[in-house]
């Protein structure tokens, strides 16, 4: 999530690998593409021809033929202005930032680079979230509406070059080696906070003494759970055994289970390692180079921050991935240190002495959020994910154990983590052209998996660590980027959001390159200046209705990104408007409170005309729309049909612009209180193009919020949560 712009390749762009160069089909029927600008396509182009979710939802609008509740509030307009911009009738109040105190005795944050003792402050890049209730005792309620606690993501750190320079005094090096009070700064502010939060005489703030609050850091212990525990690829220097690691890394999207616990999705985490020029050789080319190579770190490549270089201490050696002991299993350096990373955790958030876990049975991709299916007793739960990078897939986890109502409110959380979520089936999907889909098992029992050629799968835990891979023997649909998904409570249908591809191509050059296909349709040249943006620049999202067998779903096209005056025939596909049209959606939420969907955007191809945003839409439900095609001439005079499947026009009363971000931000993370009277939302890197050569003239910052918006000391710009409030004390967005 953490960089907006979908770079080149030969970019730097840690956060975006693009490392799936399988000949898998982008679908089983791959077709087409095109050619557009902003507002005008170039080149040759043709025409285009209600259910209750168990212990998690309540009836919503949405999934029925009628026309839903009208979304109450007037559109919030585009907007390049440094502020956060709400609807008229709604107040936004700054909450909790970046360096904000945790603990009784820590200092006020100073904001001008010298604050230290970051594991005890708001980490850095807030971004996914969950609302826990507390009662008037202190412990769990789930019905509390002014009392609770938020678990907050803290994926990453605005960086230019390798440091984090609005963290340092003076911008941080730029040079190798990094100094170990830089690095120490750095790993601090990754991973998660959580804080208690309170409503008093009417206005919300966090209470920063509160014995509940705590922090998990990059380097805080954390146990292995699932089929990968103890597994010879999880030995290491610091776990012999391969049942514990540190820390969690680049946590994006989030979910919360049916017994009350927190889930983190680790996503970009691969480019925090190095590997030395020679480690192909070191490891006698075994398996593992294939491994490392699929997920992002050929040899030779740079870690994102040279975390590795802060001194000889094994928290810095940790970061380098090389074979540089003599040991035949690693116990004696860290080549398998990565292997830990790329998990969903799991986290009790109302008790910090339960040791987190990373559920290794729901798979090793860039993980966004974790989304569970309709709840029913004596049924097993379904998982939802997506793998956030260019050409990657959508996957589901289905428990071995079904649903007892009983353990929706168990006193051991973990353990119920244990009983759900370490045993069960890993599907990926495969999209078909005409509408329907194939949920693939990732199992040995698979000849596609025992016999792949590629990489020789030892057991089912080779399968959990090497998950991209086995989604390969399997023919599992590219994807746009699966970014966060959600389940509508209205109807149990799940939705995705693809952000966006610069892979997608109506021509491709390099196995890098892939064709548009049904479930991914657009490819066109998106101009803004003098720079252009190629394949499917502004992203959109599917939805998936599952069958009547576990491998089962038909799906549709829900929504396109695109810009209102956009050619409606290739590329505003939506015929969104001007008080609808976005760009690069990532963040997605439903409300269990009025049935709400909440798309927040992470954009670099639309932010010339708006800061990134937030819209409320109330959906329909799969195959509401209909059929259409998409016709494309490649460059040497062939013609290209790509036919697919577009839901419902939205209408004004079903999509409109609820927020625009200050400059520079990324809009994510959402939670609310149960009765959808709050809503606490994350805006993540404000300013973020400023350069490190500015960082002590405050006239230079791209953006001077949340100081702006008169929030803590200093000027230098701040990750922030924010919380929205009616002010006639209604239900946000109705």
């Amino acid at each position: 999530m953490n960089h907006r712009v979908d770079a080149p390749e030969q970019a730097i762009d840690f956060n975006n690998e693009n490392s799936n160069t399988s000949a898998n089909p982008t679908f089983d029927a791959v077709l087409g593409a095109r050619l557009s600008r902003r507002g005008l396509l170039r080149g040759s182009v043709g025409t285009v021809g209600t259910a209750v979710l168990g212990g998690f939802g309540v009836t919503a609008c949405g999934g029925s033929d009628d026309e839903p509740a009208l979304l109450g509030f007037a559109a919030v307009p585009k907007s390049l202005a440094d502020t956060v911009a709400v609807p008229t009738g709604y107040t936004a109040s700054v909450l909790f930032a970046l360096g904000d105190p945790m603990a009784a005795g820590v200092a006020a944050y100073k904001n001008d680079g010298t604050d230290t003792n970051y594991a005890q402050r708001a980490g850095d890049h807030h971004d996914g979230m969950e609302w826990f209730g507390l009662g008037t005792d202190g412990k769990r309620n789930d019905s509390a509406t002014e009392r609770g606690l938020l678990a907050i993501n803290h994926e990453a750190t605005t960086d230019e070059k390798l440091s984090s320079f609005f963290l340092h005094a003076n911008g941080g090096t730029s040079t190798l080696p990094r100094p170990p009070s830089e690095v120490d700064k750095e790993t601090d502010i990754h991973g998660i906070a959580v804080i208690e939060v309170a409503k008093t005489a009417g206005k919300w703030g966090y209470v920063p003494s509160s014995a509940l609050n705590f922090r998990l850091t990059a380097l805080s212990d954390i146990e292995i759970a699932g089929p990968a525990r103890g597994h010879a690829q999880l030995i290491t220097k610091y776990s012999p055994t391969g049942t514990k690691t540190r820390g969690t890394l680049n946590n994006c999207g989030t979910g919360k289970t049916p017994w009350g616990t927190f889930l983190t999705g680790e996503e970009n985490w691969a480019g925090y390692f190095t590997r030395s020029a020679t480690d192909d050789a070191a490891r006698n080319n075994d398996k593992s180079v294939t491994s490392l190579k699929r997920y992002g770190r050929n040899q030779g490549a740079a870690s994102r921050h040279g975390w590795e270089t802060g001194g000889a201490e094994d928290k810095y050696q940790r970061w380098n991935n090389s074979k540089l002991g003599a040991s035949t299993d690693g116990r004696d350096d860290y080549r398998n240190e990565m292997n830990g990373m790329g998990y969903i955790v799991e986290i009790d958030a109302y008790d910090k002495t339960r040791l987190a876990k990373k559920r290794t049975a729901l798979g090793r991709f860039a993980h966004e959020s974790a989304a569970f299916g309709k709840v029913e007793a004596g049924k097993p739960l379904s998982v939802y994910m997506g793998d956030d990078s260019r050409g990657e897939y959508i996957y589901k986890f289905v428990s071995t154990a079904l649903w007892s109502e009983a353990d929706a409110n168990a006193a051991d959380r973990m353990a119920v983590g244990d009983k759900y979520l370490d045993s069960g089936k890993l599907y990926v999907a495969k999209f078909n052209a005409d509408g329907t889909g194939t949920w693939v098992e990732l199992s040995l029992g698979n000849a596609a998996i025992s016999g792949y050629a590629t990489y020789k799968f030892a057991d089912v835990a080779d399968i959990a660590i090497n998950t991209r891979l086995a989604a390969d023997a399997v023919g599992a649909t590219k994807m746009d980027r699966p970014e966060w998904n959600a389940v509508n409570p209205a109807n149990g249908e799940i939705y995705f959001t693809l952000t966006n591809n610069s892979n997608r191509s109506v021509n491709p050059t390099s196995s890098s390159q892939y064709l548009p296909d049904a479930a991914n349709p657009r490819a066109y040249t998106d101009e803004k200046g003098t720079t252009k943006q190629n394949g499917n620049p502004n992203g959109h999202l599917v939805r998936l209705k599952e069958g009547a067998s576990v491998s089962a779903f038909s799906w549709d096209v829900y929504l396109f990104g695109a810009e209102a005056g956009a050619d409606k025939a290739m590329v505003n596909i939506s015929a969104l408007t001007a008080d609808q049209d976005f760009s690069s959606p990532d963040g997605l939420v439903f409300s269990k409170a009025t049935g709400i969907c909440w798309i927040q955007t992470d954009d670099g191809a639309y932010t010339d005309v708006t800061n990134c945003m937030m819209l409320a839409a109330v959906p329909g439900q799969v195959g509401d729309g209909a059929k259409k095609t998409l016709s494309y001439t490649k460059t040497d005079g062939s013609k290209l049909d790509i036919v697919t499947t577009v839901g419902k026009a939205a209408t004004p009363d079903t999509l409109k612009r609820f927020l625009v971000g200050p400059k520079g931000c990324e809009i994510t993370g959402l939670a609310e209180t149960p009765d959808g009277k709050a809503i606490f939302v994350n805006i993540q890197h404000p300013g973020e193009a400023t350069a490190m050569a500015d960082v002590n003239d405050a006239t230079k910052y791209q953006s001077l919020w949340p100081s702006s918006a008169g929030y803590g000391a200093g000027k230098r710009p701040r990750s922030a949560t924010i919380v929205i409030t009616k002010n006639d004390g209604g239900k946000i967005g109705t």
